[in-house]
């Protein structure tokens, strides 16, 4: 197939989208990328093309690559889209390059626009080597995707079954001129070791090693697809019944995962916690062990980057953000039917349906759970807070958050539980969102 209807194939599903970025560095692979776009929408009917180029300020000559960009990008008619970005340092220059560029793209694209990379096959093929040599499951070793989300748009990657050879050819056919990294030499990181003094080993022995390594990329990917399916039923099996609607915390159901596999749990939680949270690698996953095999009266915990899990009422809930922030014990006046609460959402009061007079208001005061608070509840008069909570079935980590509604010292309504608030008052809890890394 020749590279004009590898990529027009390649690029089928996105001919309707509102436009096409080409990530744009001035290097060999997106100069052909662009130069053969610019060619085809002469005869093609395809998006508004744009190019971007993401200057990161960490070469002497990054100046000179944006004079040359520009320069291509006015012999094509293609608009040319220039980003700095800072590069944050690190152990890695690489990762962080690359988080920067990513979010500089992320943050130029509308609602369905699609960012096309020319990334190869021999960058898939280094990328999958890299991968499993840092000891990536199914999901890693599926290298880099076809096509992915990016913000609000798409990122695709049309060209990963085409050669980095076969690119060459079409430059020299087309007399292309481009940049060259010279940070592409330096074998002092990990991709340009691998491209420079381990691939040229492999294909003395195995010519065709980059090929056969990116079929197998596929092959991972159509594995970890599969697995996201399995996973996906494993999760509505576990959704389960009887969260509390004003709870808005992402949990599961322990006894539908106990049910399951060792491998089939670790899978479903994967696929589950990739929302929130980097994923644990071999030797963390005893956490979840742990936790799933407590006593009904233990509260585990399982720590994760940016969050944790609990165990609560047979469920195991994902907490991050200001769920795991310290919120004031201090008493606090209620001036207002909407009353802000620090690291801790937000508390609503109306009494018969209408936000209540300063006089209503008086002396109401809100406080949290500090222990053995008693309450008066109609008929059945005063009982311990602790049993009340527990017949509503409230997780132990929600209580000492719940706000509980004061008058002149005594407790008058404790917040979403209709059944222990006063007659015509509706005492509403918004409890902090949680938050994804």
């Amino acid at each position: 197939m020749s590279l004009e209807r590898e990529l027009l194939s390649a690029l089928a599903p996105w001919r309707d989208a509102p436009r096409w970025f080409v990530a744009f560095s001035g290097g060999l692979d997106s100069s052909v990328l662009l130069h053969l776009l610019s060619r085809l929408r002469q005869t093609q009917k395809l998006p508004p093309l744009v190019a971007v180029h993401v200057d990161h300020g960490l070469q002497a000559a990054a100046g000179d690559w944006v004079r040359h960009c520009r320069s291509r990008c006015g012999e094509l008619a293609v608009p040319l889209e220039v980003r700095q970005v800072e590069v944050e340092s690190g152990a890695s220059l690489e990762r962080a390059a690359r988080q920067a560029r990513y979010a500089a793209f992320e943050a130029l694209l509308e609602p369905e626009d699609v960012l096309l990379c020319a990334h190869h096959r021999d960058d898939q093929a280094e990328t999958l080597l890299f991968r499993l040599l840092r000891g990536s499951g199914v999901r890693g070793l599926g290298a880099m995707a076809p096509a992915r989300r990016l913000g609000r748009g798409w990122l695709v990657r049309p060209w990963l079954s085409v050669s980095r050879e076969t690119l060459e050819g079409y430059a020299r056919q087309f007399g292309l001129t481009w940049v060259e990294d010279p940070s592409n030499r330096q074998v002092d990181f990990a991709r340009n070791y691998l491209r420079h003094e381990v691939f040229p080993v492999l294909e003395r022995r195995w010519p065709q090693a980059k090929r056969v390594i990116g079929r197998a990329a596929a092959h991972f990917a159509e594995a970890d697809a599969l697995l996201g399916e399995l996973a996906e039923d494993d999760l509505r099996n576990a959704a389960g019944q009887g969260v509390p609607g004003w709870l808005p915390l992402p949990s599961l159901d322990l006894a539908a995962l106990g049910r399951l596999s060792p491998a089939r749990q670790r899978n479903a939680l994967r696929h589950w916690l990739r929302a929130w949270t980097l994923l644990p690698d071999s030797e963390h996953w005893a956490g979840w062990r742990n936790l799933l095999d407590a006593s009904e009266d233990a509260c585990p915990i399982w720590r994760l980057t940016g969050g944790e899990l609990r165990r609560a009422n047979g469920r195991v809930w994902w907490l991050s953000g200001q769920w795991l922030a310290p919120w004031p014990a201090e008493a606090l006046a209620i001036r207002a039917s909407e009353t802000p609460l620090p690291n801790n959402g937000q508390l609503t009061l109306t009494i018969g349906g209408k936000a209540p007079s300063g006089v209503e208001l008086g002396a109401l005061t809100l406080r949290y759970r500090q222990g053995g608070e008693l309450m008066h509840v109609g008929s059945r008069g005063r009982r311990d807070l602790k049993r009340l909570l527990n017949e509503a079935d409230v997780p132990w980590f929600v209580r000492q958050r719940l706000p509980l509604v004061y008058r002149d010292g005594e407790l008058l309504a404790v917040a979403n539980l209709p059944g222990l608030c006063p007659p015509g008052w509706e005492v509403r809890w918004q409890p902090p969102a949680v938050t994804a890394v």
